[in-house]
């Protein structure tokens, strides 16, 4: 590698909402691996009552013996709850190869590429507290091996909700005086719609049926609710209202309001701040169909991909408006835009091209954009028996071949089926597959890198 390539820094690794291994008196509560997502989600479900938390709980975390072990290595979903993630074993895997850093598996040296799991279902405030008490030691460390490290800072990669921990560590706890750049993936600096959707209509079909009802867990969690829209998202007699102007129906008032103080904290703190400036490297997932707003029927939320009456997409996930912070303008070149889904960005190799720019301070970008970029909507649960149904747009109205491959836990692809066109939708129904998780990726018919950039959704079949 190239001296100038070298990376002197410590890179600190913050996976998303259920991106980290959970362990009870050292059992898994919570640890998927290939093979085993709906075994993982069962032994979940088993344990729900007790890894529910106590109202009230607020920035403090509960004496219920839950660890944080690891991030995820591989695909996992926990139903109702955000959404799927590939997992984050490629990231790390492709972190140390390309850049030769040092994980902490090598004990016979200091490391500095350093993946913080952290217990997610608490509040963001006190992970980025504890963040505090990983970090500042290990920099520490990798600084005393004098120069070139002596000057080292931190370097965050962060996906999705890991953005917000790491930004209140920055703004809250003094890391800014010790940070150098933060790049987040698919962070909802402003928050998601789904979060709400997820709150208000409880969990997804064919889990209450079958006796794993995540949605009272979900609703005890500060950290969804910290994932909440802090902008106006509510629709009524014509207007858009924050969740602050207005009763919604399911929702701990006491909590959404504590939410919102949260994104205000941040916001004013980094307003306030005029020294100690950190780069801020966003890389938004776009193109996708995305929830942006919601109107209120009777008891529930329905979710609209529009926002005063525009259609700006976003990574199925988070809105593309949602994921830039404040401090940032919509068309600002720190802005990277990626056309995939929120839980595939960080395994994305599009994603690893921006990252390498990021932490080599080049503008170069290695693979360069396809020429045709998709919009994807599949359902991402569904039961045994049942067909898989995939739309597709192409963007700017362009015709060519797509097609969806299906891939299991293992990697291995089980299912191909051709989209067709009509009206101006590529349209397929996938056979029915046994129960278990896959990746289904829609692209060009040639697999290989060419003109579609491909988009990878996480699929869970319910037995």
């Amino acid at each position: 590698m190239p001296e100038s390539e070298l990376i002197r820094d410590l890179v600190v690794v913050l996976p998303g909402i259920m991106g980290s291994t959970l362990v009870k008196d050292g059992m898994p509560v919570w640890a998927p691996s290939a093979g085993s997502v709906l075994r993982a989600i069962t032994t979940f479900g088993k344990c729900i009552g007790e890894l529910a938390l106590p109202k009230d709980i607020g920035d403090q975390r509960p004496n219920d013996k839950v660890e944080a072990h690891a991030l995820m290595p591989d695909l996992h979903v926990l139903p109702g709850i955000w959404t799927a993630n590939i997992g984050y074993g490629k990231l790390l895997d492709w972190l140390q190869t390309r850049f030769h850093l040092i994980g902490p598996a090598d004990a016979s040296r200091i490391p500095n590429l350093l993946p913080v799991p952290y217990d997610w279902r608490l509040s963001n405030r006190y992970n980025g507290k504890r963040l505090k008490d990983i970090v500042e030691p290990a920099l520490e460390r990798w600084r005393s091996q004098g120069e070139p490290f002596s000057d080292a800072k931190i370097t965050f990669i962060c996906h999705s909700m890991g953005g917000l921990v790491a930004r209140w560590y920055i703004e809250k706890e003094g890391g800014a005086t010790i940070t150098r750049k933060l790049v987040t993936l698919g962070t909802p600096y402003r928050g998601s719609l789904n979060a709400l959707d997820q709150l208000v209509n409880g969990v997804r079909k064919g889990i209450g049926p079958l006796k794993i009802d995540l949605t009272d867990f979900g609703r005890s969690i500060p950290s969804l609710y910290q994932l909440l829209p802090e902008y106006a998202c509510i629709e009524a007699d014509g207007q858009l209202r924050k969740l602050t102007e207005t009763s919604v129906p399911q929702l701990d008032h006491a909590m959404v309001s504590d939410a919102m103080k949260f994104h205000d904290e941040l916001d004013q703190s980094a307003a306030r701040r005029t020294t100690d400036l950190f780069d801020i490297h966003p890389i938004l997932g776009f193109r996708q169909p995305t929830y942006a707003t919601a109107r209120i029927v009777d008891s529930s939320v329905e979710p609209i991909d529009t926002i005063g009456g525009s259609d700006e997409g976003g990574d199925g996930t988070v809105p593309r408006f949602a994921s830039i912070p404040k401090s940032l303008r919509p068309d600002s070149p720190s802005l990277h835009f990626i056309p995939d889904q929120h839980g595939a960005l960080q395994s994305n190799r599009a994603v690893f091209d921006q990252i390498e720019g990021v932490l080599t301070s080049t503008a170069t970008i290695f693979r360069a954009a396809s020429e045709y970029q998709l919009g994807v909507r599949t359902e991402p649960i569904v039961l045994a028996g049942e067909e898989i149904h995939v739309e597709a747009k192409v963007a700017d109205g362009g015709r060519v071949g797509l097609v969806a491959r299906v891939n299991n836990e293992q990697g291995q692809e089980v299912a191909t089926a051709s989209l067709k066109l009509s009206g101006g939708v590529y349209r397929a129904a996938i056979e029915p597959l046994p129960p278990g998780a896959y990746q289904l990726v829609v692209g060009g018919v040639d697999p290989r890198p060419g003109l579609v950039s491909p988009v990878t959704s996480a699929l869970l079949v319910w037995a």
